[in-house]
């Protein structure tokens, strides 16, 4: 196994003035993909870029506005006996008047006390903020599931009649769009570059926001792509394939007709994928769900597929939003999130559901869908038949800083591509790898997933063939497998997490970046 390893004696000679809090004189080791400081990483290297993922990019820190509006105000009584929903409501609508007429924010403050919650609450734009007075203070109660709100049966890919709440849906609802107008055609060009060719530059500005998307063409071309040219098999799966990233634009040349980009491109974009720049234009920013209890009925949990939804918050199309410090007790989904540089943060999982024959109390805990999203400071008390999910439109998420009972990172096949999971406790670590999605859907992650600092009561094996193309990254992990650093193949570094640096690969990333580019003169 080739490792940088440190002279502890030299290390502390040289950095006796300037060692941080964090600093460690005894065991140290660090990748051959990132170094000390990053200096063996490139952006065009097998380890990606995720320093832009959370809330403002990964650059701004997530704002607790005073609130505006009190649910009391509008008729809530917290008893957990009353129908407090219409009273929700008119809190949510008086707040959007708010935002509307120019507040910066519309926070809707619900007190200490017991909610109950009988139909969807619905946020369909900008600031807008539910906020209660912590876990153990304000409850919102859901007696009824969504199934009973709206019934929306459907079926599994093997032809099983289920509810489609049993993988989306959720009684807290805010719905958005992430584009505006294309901005035309635009390539050829290869990972890791930031300059890209555009067929009117005129229509372009510094500063300004666009979103890349490109979609698989007849021949799935874009699907090997993404799988490194190993999906598996795929006969199910379609034209759902695309790929899609979001950057400003630093500089306009029109006379080269390119423009150049804030960050490297994580893709190929090549004709044949019909690569077109949108407008970012969110029509649903500054949306927070916080510090409350969320709290479903007890029943025992009857197994996959048999959820009626049971399910707290379902965010889509939104960017720049937040879910943090919630507890979910059982839930049988605790958050389905689409969308971009946004934090879900702080949630917590408990039930006491009785659980089904495998010890599990719910199907989907978390699921973040779409680009450069930050899950972190995590805590499942009870297993999940997913803990966390990553699928279709996955690309550059992160997930750090959680720990679970005996946490699953479920790539729910479709192409989920280049996403991160680093300094997690994963407790037992009996089924790391397990995974879900339907048949010949491809191998469950595409190409470049890194797990990243994973400790584990039982040592972690690379996963099988099944899970994904040899283009993954397994590093800082307790394992009694071989190493392996193949250029073009597995990446497996088992180093005692404990003496793993960084622990954490995300926050190094973006410290690095923010002091480079406070570096960098303007």
């Amino acid at each position: 196994m080739r490792l940088l390893k440190i002279d502890c004696r030299a290390a502390c000679a040289l950095l006796i003035f300037s060692l941080t809090p964090h600093s460690v004189c005894l065991g140290q080791e660090r990748s051959e993909l990132w170094g000390e400081q990053g200096e063996r990483w490139s952006a065009d290297s097998r380890l990606p870029d995720w320093s832009f993922a959370g809330f403002e990019r990964g650059e701004g820190t997530i704002p607790t506005p005073a609130p505006t509006h009190n649910v009391r105000d509008y008729g809530a009584v917290g008893d957990g006996e009353h129908d407090d929903t219409e009273a929700f409501r008119k809190a949510i609508a008086a707040a959007k008047r708010a935002v509307a007429e120019g507040a910066a924010a519309g926070v809707v403050r619900i007190p200490a006390g017991r909610y109950t919650i009988t139909d969807r609450l619905d946020i369909r734009s900008s600031g807008v903020v539910l906020r209660g007075e912590g876990e153990g203070q304000t409850t919102l109660h859901f007696p009824r599931s969504l199934t009973d709100v709206e019934p929306n049966w459907s079926a599994t890919t093997t032809g099983r009649r289920t509810s489609n709440y049993s993988w989306s849906g959720g009684f807290v609802r805010v719905q958005g769009r992430l584009t505006g107008p294309s901005l035309g055609a635009v390539g050829p060009a290869l990972r890791g570059e930031t300059v890209l060719p555009v067929a009117e530059p005129d229509r372009f500005e510094p500063g300004a926001e666009v979103m890349l998307s490109m979609s698989d063409d007849e021949e799935h071309s874009l699907t090997h792509y993404l799988y490194a040219g190993d999906p598996g098999p795929i006969d199910n799966i379609g034209r759902q394939i695309r790929a899609e990233q979001v950057f400003r634009v630093l500089a306009v040349d029109p006379e080269a007709s390119t423009v150049t980009l804030d960050r490297p491109l994580r893709f190929d974009v090549r004709a044949e994928w019909a690569p077109d720049l949108l407008v970012f234009r969110p029509t649903v920013t500054h949306v927070g769900v916080e510090s409350m209890t969320m709290e479903f009925p007890g029943d025992p949990y009857m197994g996959h597929f048999t959820e009626l939804g049971y399910n707290g918050i379902a965010m889509s199309g939104v960017a720049h939003c937040w879910v943090r410090n919630i507890r979910f007790v059982n839930a049988e989904s605790g958050v389905f999130f689409n969308g971009s540089f946004s934090t879900l943060d702080g949630l917590v999982f408990e039930s006491e559901r009785e659980p089904d024959r495998f010890g599990n109390q719910g199907h989907h805990a978390i699921t973040v869908t779409g680009t450069d999203n930050l899950t972190t400071g995590f805590d499942f008390r009870v297993r999940y038949i997913h803990d966390i999910t990553v699928t279709r439109g996955s690309i550059g998420n992160v997930f750090a800083s959680g720990r679970g009972v005996d946490v699953n990172f479920d790539h729910h096949r479709r192409g989920p591509y280049e996403n991160l999971f680093t300094d997690i406790d994963v407790g037992l670590g009996s089924r790391v790898w397990a995974s879900g999605g339907g048949a010949a859907l491809g191998r469950h992650s595409a190409a470049r997933g890194t797990f990243w600092n994973l400790r584990s009561e039982r040592p972690i094996a690379p996963p099988g063939r099944n899970f994904a193309p040899p283009m993954i990254n397994i590093v800082g992990v307790r394992s009694e497998s071989a190493a392996s650093t193949e250029a073009d193949g597995l990446w497996f570094e088992p180093i005692d997490p404990e003496a793993m640096l960084p622990q954490n690969l995300h926050e190094a990333q973006r410290q690095r970046r923010l002091r480079t580019d406070a570096e960098t003169p303007d």
